[in-house]
């Protein structure tokens, strides 16, 4: 189970995704548990068997069992959390940002690793779900943690290639079964 296994799994006209693949898990600026998390994050974050079960048992190796469920948590509080403020967003009434949430999520203040790394990690999953009060609320908190602004981008780079192999994966098995 591995990163290499989706990169043989993508076919020959997806051959960007599986050199982007390569290229960012292989040549990151971010530590290896910002790295990792991101990845293991943005792969649950897609919904795909396929993907997660290949990319969890790679990630385990790089990733403590505390990093490793600080990605899990990333992932499930992104969920909800970017379906509420993406929807709020965009009803266009700023009214109901003024409104409390009246959800619980923290996690997001102890996520049992480093704040910054979970921040990033939420960031990347949000890129995914597409939310952008989510992307810009955690982009000013990884800026104000001196993340610069590349380590930012290699992040959605990372949510990126990872989202486009499941999208492709998933594709190719809908195809063959067709």
């Amino acid at each position: 189970m591995s990163v290499d296994n989706l990169k043989n799994a993508l076919p020959s006209y997806a051959k960007d995704i599986k050199l982007n693949l390569g290229s960012v898990t292989g040549t990151s600026q971010l530590s290896e548990q910002q790295l990792w998390g991101t990845v293991l994050s943005t792969a649950l974050a897609t919904r795909s068997a396929q993907v997660i079960a290949e990319i969890s048992a790679e990630a385990g190796d790089y990733l403590s069992a505390e990093a490793f469920e600080a990605a899990k948590a990333a992932a499930a509080i992104m969920a909800m959390n970017n379906v509420y403020y993406r929807s709020t967003h965009l009803i266009g009434d700023e009214t109901y940002a003024t409104l409390p949430a009246k959800l619980r999520m923290s996690v997001i203040a102890k996520p049992g690793v480093d704040k910054a790394d979970f921040e990033l990690w939420c960031l990347a999953v949000s890129a995914i779900n597409g939310c952008g009060r989510c992307l810009e609320s955690h982009e000013k908190v990884l800026r104000e943690s001196g993340f610069s602004r590349e380590l930012v981008q290699e992040a959605l780079r990372i949510a990126a290639v990872v989202n486009a192999t499941a999208a492709t994966l998933e594709a190719e098995k809908a195809l063959t079964t067709a």
